[in-house]
């Protein structure tokens, strides 16, 4: 439960201060409205550096390709003082998960109620929904697949292999990870990079009181769950044979 709450607290904070950065930008009457991809690239990676640091007990995943990425690895979840060594198994991978959904849902809905009356303006209701999803720039099932796959295999692949780097600046050196994966790989898709990053606010998104939202784009949902959890078990096998 120390390791499910954790995940819960870090990805709460890291949606929260995500969806966020992304509100800031994209909905009308803000001070930081206006055109501003990197803003947006900045803003995730420092909720990254955030969410890490918050979800330290329990090695601070925030995203089920991590943990499916250090299963298939065969890394353990957490090794430290707090809740010593979590195994990778099918049982822990589900408290994870459950930790990262939940976090992510709730962290949603913590945007949306800082930023209520900027909801309440009138935009249109595919910029409110991409405060809290992703959405491709050209919709191709198959190739915003493709580039999610590979956005989120660049990510666990960092993560299984730079415990071995010289470096070791831990939380830091995701965040900037974050920050490259969105400026050079962001456009096509939103780089979701994470099924309860995309998930978890979707379904937030869909029971939420949101004035003028529209749909939830259900029938793209499947894109950003499915390429990243391919990418992280790619990823970890990759970083398993190399290690």
């Amino acid at each position: 439960m120390t390791a499910f709450w954790s995940e819960v607290l870090g990805t709460g904070l890291l949606i929260l201060l995500g969806a966020g950065v992304v509100a800031n930008v994209i909905l009308p009457k803000n001070k930081g409205f206006g055109p501003d991809w990197l803003l947006i690239n900045f803003g995730w990676g420092l909720a990254v550096f955030i969410g890490v640091y918050a979800a330290y007990r329990s090695g601070a995943h925030l995203n089920p390709a991590v943990t499916v990425g250090l299963w298939t690895a065969d890394l353990p979840f957490a090794d430290n003082d707090v809740v010593g060594t979590i195994e990778p198994s099918f049982v822990n991978a589900l408290v994870y998960f459950a930790g990262e959904f939940l976090g992510a849902f709730l962290g949603a809905i913590a945007a949306f109620l800082a930023y209520k009356r900027h909801f309440d303006q009138d935009a249109d209701p595919g910029t409110k929904l991409a405060v809290f999803s992703t959405g491709p720039a050209v919709r191709s099932y198959g190739w915003n697949l493709v580039t999610e796959i590979i956005a989120t295999f660049v990510l666990i692949f960092w993560i299984v292999i730079q415990g071995e780097t010289p470096t070791m600046i831990g939380p830091l050196a995701v965040a900037l990870v974050v920050v490259a994966i969105g400026a050079s790989l962001g456009g096509p898709t939103g780089y979701a990079i994470n099924p309860a990053r995309d998930l978890g606010p979707r379904i937030a998104h869909a029971v939420l009181p949101i004035r003028g939202k529209g749909s939830s784009d259900w029938s793209y949902s499947w894109v950003p769950v499915v390429g990243p959890l391919i990418g992280g078990i790619l990823g970890g096998l990759l970083g398993r044979i190399y290690l």
